[in-house]
């Protein structure tokens, strides 16, 4: 197996998947890097010895990273003149686990969006976004801390299948002349359109991750977020799906708002998992004013966007928002933000979304605690004010320091293993 930048390092062993779809992570695994574009390699270059220094200190060298170069963006279209190259798709399932930085995605015209496709093209239907306050970031609100969040948005579907067709071309004409003569719906001929797709297949799948996840990690409550008053064979249907599939599969672990208030009278019995829904723009609200309510949120595609940004906001901003995009096959860790092109080469930006990102990775192989080890350095450096700009104009009294600064502080400060 080999990608543009080179085949993989001798010296690791492959991550396989057992029959039931769980890990089989070697004591030195080969996991794919993507360096990404703009800031992407100022990123890297601080995060990978975080890394490094997390294993080391939670295993005493027993176990090591074999890390891989893939081929994606800028980097990979100077090298050989495709941005996503057909041999980084087979790298990334030889690889199964792989972390990348941002990648960058025109507005409006130009190519499409690379994150998009590789969510596609590989089947990572899950983004999860676990979003927490972690005390001393500058935060708009008055209580951040109460923001505890893990957001699992349908990665495939939705608006952003690309279904879409430009104002004026032969094919939007098409469309919107049979949609008016076979199912009698005007729409104005001078539109851009598209098309929403919702399933029960991905919806299913992804509702199950959700509550999987909650299950697993004595998580009380999971919320479906939908806009099922108005578009109700789409997202009124993802929420249909996804009681449907906690009835079919964990009935005897999920309790609904209705069954908890006429069988057990408001309180949630141990070992059970609160399942509800809410209207997106009523949700966005609760964000807000009531955020300790809700714990695991199920989403489509777009709404699930826009809310994990919301939230970020609230503890900091997505500087220091982790994500992951998840399938049954592979995983791919990644800086939640944007390439910032304007900073790029300066080792200026905060690299704490990409660190956090990293510890997920870590927890996801099993590795939980060098995953600790990154969360505490990132927690200490934080409280003692030594922070990157974004964060520092924030803060009276901070210590402004570089991206690479910021991850040495991290490094610095990361508790012994035990």
């Amino acid at each position: 197996m080999s990608n543009v930048f080179g085949g993989p390092p001798a010296e690791g062993a492959w991550i396989t998947l057992t029959e039931t779809g769980a890990l089989n992570v070697p004591v030195h695994p080969i996991i794919g890097f993507i360096e990404g574009d703009g800031v992407g390699p100022d990123l890297w270059a601080a995060c990978r010895p975080v890394f490094d220094s997390a294993v080391q200190k939670a295993f005493g060298g027993s176990r090591t990273i074999s890390w891989w170069e893939l081929a994606a963006g800028e980097k990979s279209l100077a090298a050989c003149g495709e941005h996503l190259p057909q041999q980084t798709f087979e790298a990334i399932k030889q690889a199964v686990v792989v972390i990348k930085g941002p990648l960058t995605t025109p507005v409006g015209g130009g190519f499409r969006s690379l994150n998009v496709t590789l969510r596609q093209q590989l089947d990572l239907y899950a983004c999860v976004r676990p979003v927490r306050y972690i005390p001393g970031t500058p935060s708009p609100m008055k209580r951040p801390g109460d923001v505890d969040m893990v957001i699992f948005r349908e990665n495939t579907e939705d608006v952003y299948a690309g279904i879409e067709w430009k104002s004026g071309t032969p094919d939007a004409h098409r469309l919107i002349d049979f949609l008016e003569t076979n199912m009698g719906v005007r729409v104005d001929p001078t539109s851009g359109i598209g098309i929403k797709p919702i399933s029960p297949h991905a919806t299913k799948r992804l509702v199950r991750r959700a509550l999987r996840y909650a299950l697993e990690h004595g998580r009380r409550r999971v919320t479906i977020v939908h806009k099922g008053n108005i578009m109700k064979f789409t997202e009124g249907a993802f929420r249909d799906w996804g009681y449907q599939v906690a009835a079919e599969e964990y009935s005897d672990r999920i309790v609904t708002e209705k069954a908890l208030s006429e069988d057990f009278h408001g309180k949630l019995p141990n070992g059970k998992v609160l399942l509800n829904d809410r209207i997106a723009d009523s949700m966005f609200q609760q964000a807000l004013l009531r955020p300790k309510d809700y714990e695991v949120l199920a989403l489509p595609n777009l709404n699930g966007d826009y809310l994990s940004d919301a939230l970020a906001a609230q503890v900091g901003g997505i500087g220091m928002a982790p994500g992951a995009n998840i399938g049954d096959a592979c995983a791919i860790f990644e800086a939640t933000h944007g390439s910032a092109p304007k900073y790029a080469g300066q080792d200026k930006v905060n690299p704490g979304s990409l660190l956090l990102s990293g510890a997920m990775m870590l927890e996801h192989l099993g590795w939980g605690e060098a995953a600790a080890l990154i969360v505490q350095g990132i927690e200490a450096a934080i409280q003692a004010g030594i922070v990157t700009y974004d964060l520092a104009r924030l803060m009276s009294g901070a210590q402004e320091v570089s991206c690479s600064g910021f991850a040495r502080a991290v490094v610095e400060r990361m508790p012994i293993a035990t």
